[in-house]
């Protein structure tokens, strides 16, 4: 996504825009596939506004994690992690699933989404409705042992 696009995404969602939220929004979206923590973000923000805080960082993140702008992962590391979000709240909502070498921590993420019959199913036998969802699977990555045959 462009700055502008950026720009129409906060100001359709009633939000000033700032520096500090533009900035935070280009760092992820400059690192697609990545998982950046908050102190990662801060340092990719930092190079173009030294004059930043990390508390400013932790506090515009916590924003635009409210308002599902942003996305919050636990990839069972100790670590908090955040990715850009699914801009149109008006859709269902379904991330990417994350594959976990156990050996090297390498983070993979798996795109197609295979939940979908099942939550179709649990709508049909339950009428429960389900808006979200979140995979992990852990293993081994092609480099630490995984087989492709």
């Amino acid at each position: 996504m462009t700055e502008e696009g950026f720009k129409e995404l906060l100001k359709s969602r009633g939000l000033k825009i700032t520096d500090q939220r533009l900035l935070v929004l280009e760092a992820l979206a400059a690192c697609p596939g990545r998982h950046l923590t908050a102190e990662e973000i801060y340092e990719i923000v930092k190079t173009d506004c030294p004059r930043i805080g990390l508390a400013t960082v932790y506090r515009t993140i916590q924003l635009l994690f409210e308002l599902h702008l942003i996305d919050r992962i636990n990839l069972d590391d100790g670590f908090v992690r955040y990715e850009i979000g699914d801009a149109n709240e008006n859709e269902a909502k379904h991330h990417h699933h994350h594959l976990i070498c156990r050996k090297c921590g390498m983070v993979i993420s798996f795109e197609d989404d295979l939940l979908e019959s099942l939550e179709d199913r649990i709508l049909q036998t339950t009428g429960f409705v389900v808006e979200d969802h979140e995979v992990k699977l852990y293993g081994y990555c092609k480099e630490c042992g995984g087989k492709t045959d």
